[in-house]
């Protein structure tokens, strides 16, 4: 066996009973680190303190990475200005908390044999926050709904 001291230096290639009659004179743990390697490499450490160190890093690394929110917004093709202006606000608000937005236009019934009509007011939406973010996907029209998703940037 290879055997690596505790502060990374080389030890020489050792046999496992003089590998483990060192470890247990050192009060330290007998660690393979490597075992496919020819001979295989060993390591003299506090195996309970690597493995605090490996969650702390872990639990450092979980924290500074982020989540990628998607909010849906739904929308008829027949929806009023007032609503429209609803919507368009919760959009806008979304946005510039970070969180990506799916537009969903909700086709019923004969509805969506027009579907230029919710492109239209998908369309409008897009452009009224021109400089709220950015059209991450073309308009999709999947069944009775056509969706197109936003995410925040320069200009839509």
């Amino acid at each position: 066996m290879r055997l690596v001291d505790p502060s990374g230096g080389q030890v020489g290639i050792k046999p496992i009973e003089e590998a483990r009659w060192l470890a247990d004179q050192l009060g330290l743990d007998l660690v393979e680190v490597a075992p496919d390697a020819r001979p295989p490499v060993v390591r003299l450490m506090d195996y309970g303190k690597f493995k605090y160190e490996a969650s702390v890093k872990a639990r450092e690394a979980r924290k500074n990475q982020t989540r990628t929110v998607i909010k849906e917004v739904q929308f008829r093709p027949k929806i009023a200005s007032s609503d429209f202006d609803v919507k368009r606000k919760r959009v806008e608000k979304f946005l510039q908390h970070g969180d990506k937005v799916k537009v969903v236009m909700r086709f019923r019934g004969r509805e969506v044999t027009h579907p230029e009509r919710g492109c239209d007011s998908v369309e409008r939406l897009v452009r009224a926050g021109e400089d709220g973010g950015t059209v991450e996907t073309s308009r999709r029209l999947v069944g009775g709904h056509l969706t197109r998703v936003l995410a925040r940037g320069r200009g839509l």
